[in-house]
This record gives C-alpha cells, structure tokens and sequence, in this order.
C-alpha cells in the first residue's frame, strides 16, 4: 500500500472535479494521487491508507450518475486501517431540504463498513433546512461542505482550511 493520498470524485458539471485540483494543490501534488470516478475504478481505493472522496448532491438529494454507477463497488473496498475525508458539492439555496445528502450517504455506508472517519467541518455559515449530511447534533457536516452555487466565493478559504484540518487528521503534519 502507498503512503500517498488517493482522492476520487465523480462530477457532471466541473465543479468537484475543480475542487479535486484545488485540494490535490492544497497537500501537495507530490502527494496526493487523483481519480474520475468515470474513468478509474473506485476499488483502486484498496492501495491507499488515505482516501478522499468528493460527491456533488444532485436535484432531491440524489447521487451524481458516477457515483450511483460506481456505489456497487464500495463494498469492494477493504476499508480497515483506512482514514477517510469526504467533500460534497451542493446547491444550500435551490435544494435546502437535500443539502449535502449524497456525502451524508457516502459517510454513512464507509463508517458502517469500517472506515475511520476524518475531515468532520463547522455547519454555521450555511443556509439550510435539512441535510443527511450532518452529525447527530447538526453542529458538524461530516465532511466538507462546499456550495459553488451561492457560496462559491468561500470555496478556497475553505478548501485550504480543511486541508491543513486533514492533513492533521490524516498524520501528514
């Protein structure tokens, strides 16, 4: 297994797979291996100790067309000894009752099957009914929480704080 950090994504509109650069840049090119989803197999996950994964929340709280081809295969995927982050994309203002839900989903299945979940972010600074996205407190997303939408102006600040957050969390620090 590779001391290197594998980050998947799925993405239709350029925005997760933007992000993926963003965050690739943020650790380290150097560091941190980057995959489409629609190109790469998620079961390549099995080589890293570290993943990232990036999943846009689409409509009523659906899965992006990759990541609902792809989900089959995360049970593929050795999550032991695994440390995980998760970012999502959403629309917090046209979808306020599903926002982030994919990411809660993504969270849900890998914490249940055993990976060790990181890279936890403040809820306050959104605008939002309802999400499947947060802890049970609803103090946290379980991951990082990004809206291009309407808030694509804190997108780097963001991305660059949960990063040093991750690499902490990930013992890269």
């Amino acid at each position: 297994m590779t001391s290197r950090v594998g980050l998947f994504y799925g993405s239709s509109t350029c925005y997760t797979d933007i992000a993926a650069e963003k965050i690739r840049d943020e650790l380290g090119a150097a560091l941190v291996d980057v995959f489409d989803i629609a190109e790469h197999s998620l079961t390549l996950a099995n080589r890293y100790h570290r993943l990232i994964f990036g999943i846009p929340t689409w409509d009523y709280g659906e899965l992006q067309e990759d990541w609902e081809a792809a989900w089959p295969a995360l049970n593929d995927i050795d999550w032991s000894g695994k440390s995980v982050a998760i970012y999502g994309l959403g629309d917090q203002l046209g979808y306020p009752d599903w926002f982030q839900d994919a990411m809660g989903y993504l969270w849900a299945h890998i914490a249940k099957s055993g990976g060790n979940m990181v890279g936890f972010w403040p809820s306050t600074g959104y605008d939002f009914r309802a999400s499947q996205a947060l802890t049970a407190d609803g103090d946290l997303f379980v991951g990082l929480a990004l809206d291009e939408e309407n808030q694509f102006e804190l997108s780097e600040e963001r991305i660059a704080l949960w990063c040093t957050q991750i690499r902490r969390e990930f013992g890269l620090a």
